[in-house]
């Protein structure tokens, strides 16, 4: 999970216990993105130039360059923080009390990078959004609910498995007819995802006609709502019904009010947008054939990063044939190109990328069919995940690059398990020398890169507790912001369920600052 989903799901943890007073909550219940010249040359110009207007219409302002900026320390008045509410136009009851101040300073003051980043993003994803909120006649306050649901992230993978932008479940992502498959995922779709969940809200508000348990219930669910206002005997308020809300879900809308806040007063705090790789302006396109993300990048010359950035919502980079068509959207100076290029782009390389000449891609078929073609001058090799394997080593070890192996395997979010066979890409005639890896320790594999292993670190206590390996214990102290993943790079050829096996823990939610645990080095 990156940086952004992280923000999303662990931003509840850091509102400070004191703000919870006024409801008298008890601190532990809260926790919770030359003719054909010059027509050439003329609409090279023509784009340029509308690229250019849409550029100078639609940025923001960006962070002046000046010197690191010197926050004030002053605390700013609760009068100051209300008026400024009062101030935004809303049909949403912008309420105010210390739980909505905290989340204000949360955003405002502790996670000042993560905000700037997700002010960028939203010159993209706000006008859709917008735009959309618009056609259906739904207050354009809500385009603030994906910043505490997803933090802009269009590919933010939930624990309990929401997705996309708006982070919908898979159930939920069907009933409001959001094309799932193993080519496709709707959810992810900027677009389509958010006509779903605009008509999600909608519903929402025929049942309650208060905006503040509709967003409530797109956190938890109606029915956690419903039960809520049962036990509170029929009140309707949400503050009324708050201690009967499931505990992750008091301070969604809290924390809905204050990243509306912060998003319409964060010059007052200093905080400006700081740009993101998306384009200003796109383009869409409607494909109705079978078409690879590296068809269009080898021809039109176009980052086939960039278009996975912008359509997140092909899983394999393969837009399946579809007789109604299916949406790619790039920047808008490319446009022009894939159109006077359309041919040459479904032609290019067609029986390398799909194996069957003018086969129509199934969405039940395997992905691995379709998708892992062996590169030019390249040999297939399998190697087994061993115990402390990790795909970045593994990289290195094959001389390949870290995407790589996760997109000629499918492995999202650097997952790996112990005895899995992993497909990797190496030159033809070395086919030997790498498939010795699978006999190699650890320690082998590294010296092919000319490294050493330590057989523990200096800067960490060792005792003379042994495992069955006799190999030392160390112990490691947790710091604030720590994982089983970010403690395990820290020892090399250590996996997060090796920590986690020694320890006998079973998750994340059991580290806490402080805590010792023991580390096996392996040697």
């Amino acid at each position: 999970m990156d940086t952004l989903s992280i923000i999303s799901e662990n931003i509840i943890d850091e509102v400070e216990k004191d703000s919870l007073d006024f409801l008298e909550i008890n601190p532990v219940d809260v926790r919770w993105d030359l003719n054909d010249t010059i027509n050439t040359t003329f609409s090279n110009n023509l784009d340029s130039l509308v690229y250019t207007w849409y550029a100078k219409n639609t940025l923001k302002t960006k962070k002046p360059h000046q010197a690191p900026i010197e926050l004030s320390t002053e605390t700013i008045p609760d009068s100051v923080y209300i008026q400024r509410l009062e101030n935004i136009p809303s049909l949403i009851d912008l309420s105010y009390n210390k739980i909505v101040r905290n989340y204000i300073e949360l955003y405002s003051q502790r996670r000042r990078s993560q905000v700037e980043m997700m002010l960028g993003l939203s010159e993209y994803y706000f006008p859709i959004f917008e735009e959309i909120l618009d056609k259906e006649g739904l207050p354009q306050e809500l385009k603030y609910l994906p910043i505490i649901e997803s933090a802009l992230n269009p590919t933010a993978l939930s624990r309990a498995g929401a997705s996309g932008l708006w982070q919908f479940m898979y159930g939920t992502g069907r009933m409001y007819k959001l094309d799932i498959n193993t080519f496709i995922d709707e959810r992810r779709d900027p677009v389509k995802a958010s006509y779903a969940a605009v008509k999600y809200l909608k519903d929402m508000y025929k049942v309650y006609g208060n905006w503040h348990l509709v967003i409530a219930a797109y956190n938890c669910g109606p029915g956690n709502v419903n039960k809520a206002i049962r036990r509170s005997g029929g009140k309707r308020n949400y503050w009324d019904i708050y201690f009967h809300l499931p505990k992750e879900t008091r301070g969604y809308v809290p924390a809905f009010i204050a990243a509306l806040y912060t998003f319409n007063y964060h010059e007052a705090h200093q905080l400006f947008p700081q740009p993101s790789s998306l384009p200003v302006a796109c383009d869409t396109l409607l494909i109705n054939e079978q078409l690879h993300f590296d068809q269009v990048a080898n021809v039109i010359n176009i980052s086939k990063e960039q278009l996975r950035e912008l359509n997140p919502q092909y899983r394999a980079d393969i837009i399946p044939a579809s007789k109604d068509g299916y949406a790619l959207k790039v920047p808008f100076q490319y446009s022009a190109k894939f159109i006077d290029n359309q041919d040459s782009i479904f032609a290019y390389k067609k029986e390398f990328y799909f194996s069957i000449k003018d086969k129509v891609v199934n969405p039940s078929d395997r992905y691995q069919k379709f998708a892992h073609v062996t590169p030019k001058d390249k040999a297939k090799v399998y190697y087994k995940v061993k115990s402390g394997d990790a795909i970045g080593l593994i990289a290195s070890w094959f001389h390949v690059r870290t995407s790589d192996v996760r997109y000629w395997n499918n492995v999202r979010r650097n997952l790996i398990k112990v005895g899995q066979k992993l497909v990797i890409y190496v030159p033809k005639g070395k086919e030997s020398y790498y498939s010795n890896f699978n006999t190699m320790g650890y320690s082998e594999k590294q010296a092919t890169l000319g490294k050493t292993v330590a057989s523990s670190s200096s800067t960490v206590s060792t005792t003379s507790s042994t495992s069955n390996s006799n190999a030392p214990f160390v112990y490691y102290t947790v710091k604030r912001g720590d994982n089983f993943w970010t403690i395990a790079k820290k020892f090399p050829g250590i996996s997060n369920s090796d920590i986690m096996r020694i320890n006998n823990i079973k998750d994340d939610g059991s580290l806490k600052v402080g805590q010792k645990i023991k580390i096996q080095p392996k040697s």
